[in-house]
């Protein structure tokens, strides 16, 4: 995820005064301006947080954050204050936090708790009344964070179970209380809440409040997405267990793939793989993987839709360099590696930046001649258009041109908020390879 945007930065004009003519008085200078009155905070509905800054950011990190009332306590719901003095909206308060502000809701009136129902409801009709995702699915993202004026809550609905991620101190002292409405409008039975147990050390939250909810729902269930059933493992898969947000290009996949051999580079549970082979059409699909964990998860998916794939355990640079040497291509290959870049820091970052630019370069040399290619990433840091750029460069240091032919990112279950773009992570490109 990138970081909060800055304000566009203006040059700052110098104009020289005239000489005044010899004849005239001397030019007077201008007043000092007068010192502004101090703010009267008296007034102001506590508990309240005054930012230093302007700014529309959901999150407020330390140098963002002014004053903080006497009586705010982590976790409190505050009114949010600009630096003028006026109301801006209202969020969660914790002190001992990276993020020890966030605004979820900006509004010039004022909100209390009841936002809280409010949001929750709108972000389930999303789902289920705009997009009708039960109509081709029963797991999708509920809940996102930020991207539903939730900011620290992440919920994804997997058949009757809800897997709740929590960030924030102010979500985790509320969930409990959220949980029966969510349930009534999800139509679901049980909820699995995780805490990662550093952030949520930092943030103070206790996991042990959640031992009785998490002690009475299933650590396994089978979903189904577009006609094609996965099982989804909590306690062992990454992240939420299954990834949501692939689901509308899993499907896509499947345009290319007819009597095409494919290759599945970093596949995971065998999402790709298995729309390649049972809605495309496939006649060979190769699924490779280093986790050894998924690569298990994708056989039990593929036993469960009677689908016949091959499935290697193998680091996908050390495979994709085999395969160069051993001359072989496909027609497809998909490529979508985990996070490789998780840090601001230049070394840090550039060293993510060369892994995907050499595993690209590999990727697309295992392609034929007019090949399709998908290439993925979910590293917030990296932008759509470096990405690009990078892929671009692999493929022209191989003397190959790649002709683009879409970019696709999360599904719709999956919105972003237009002042917070940063977390509009996951982006995809599709070409063709000459």
């Amino acid at each position: 995820m990138s970081g909060p945007a800055r304000p566009e930065k203006f040059p700052h004009h110098s104009e020289s005064a005239p000489e005044p003519d010899s004849d005239l008085e001397p030019t007077s200078l201008p007043e000092p301006p007068a010192p502004r009155a101090p703010i009267d905070r008296s007034g102001w509905a506590t508990p309240w947080a005054q930012l230093k800054y302007f700014t529309f950011q959901p999150a407020i990190f330390p140098r963002l954050l002014g004053h903080v009332s006497p009586d705010a306590r982590p976790g409190d719901f505050v009114n949010v204050y600009d630096k003028n003095g006026n109301l801006t909206g209202g969020g969660l308060f914790n002190p001992r936090a990276k993020i020890p502000l966030r605004v979820v809701c900006h509004s010039t009136t004022p909100i209390d708790e009841s936002y809280f129902e409010t949001a929750i409801r709108r972000a389930v009709a999303l789902r289920r009344d705009l997009f009708k995702l039960d109509g081709t699915t029963d797991a999708y993202r509920l809940i996102g964070s930020d991207g539903d004026g939730l900011s620290g809550l992440m919920i994804d609905r997997y058949g009757d179970t809800l897997l709740c991620e929590i960030y924030s101190l102010g979500i985790a002292q509320r969930l409990l209380s959220w949980l029966p409405l969510i349930h009534e409008l999800a139509g679901t039975k049980f909820a699995r809440v995780h805490v990662d147990h550093d952030l949520g050390s930092l943030e103070g939250i206790k996991p042990s409040l959640f031992n009785e909810t998490n002690a009475a729902a299933p650590t396994k269930v089978k979903i189904r997405e577009h006609g094609i059933r996965y099982e989804v493992d909590f306690a062992e898969g990454h992240k939420t267990g299954f990834f949501c947000d692939q689901r509308e290009n899993r499907r896509a996949i499947a345009r290319f793939t007819k009597d095409a051999r494919v290759l599945d580079l970093c596949c995971y549970t065998g999402g790709f793989a298995l729309n390649a082979k049972l809605t495309g059409g496939a006649a060979d699909v190769t699924c490779v993987d280093l986790d050894e964990t998924a690569l298990a998860q994708a056989k039990r998916n593929a036993n469960l839709n009677q689908a016949r794939l091959k499935f290697v355990h193998a680091d996908a640079f050390a495979y994709a360099r085999q395969m160069q040497q051993n001359g072989e291509k496909w027609d497809v290959v998909v490529l979508d590696p985990p996070k490789f870049i998780f840090t601001r820091d230049v070394a840090g970052n550039w060293e993510g930046r060369q892994k995907y630019e050499d595993l690209n370069l590999l990727a697309i040399s295992l392609l034929k001649p007019g090949g399709i290619f998908v290439t993925c990433s979910c590293s917030g840091l990296l932008s759509l258009e470096d990405f690009e750029t990078h892929v671009i460069k692999a493929a022209h240091r191989q003397q190959r041109r790649l002709q683009f032919f879409d970019r696709t990112g999360a599904g719709p279950d999956h919105p972003v908020y237009s002042n917070c773009l940063e977390s509009r992570y996951l982006k995809l490109l599709w070409a063709r390879a000459l």
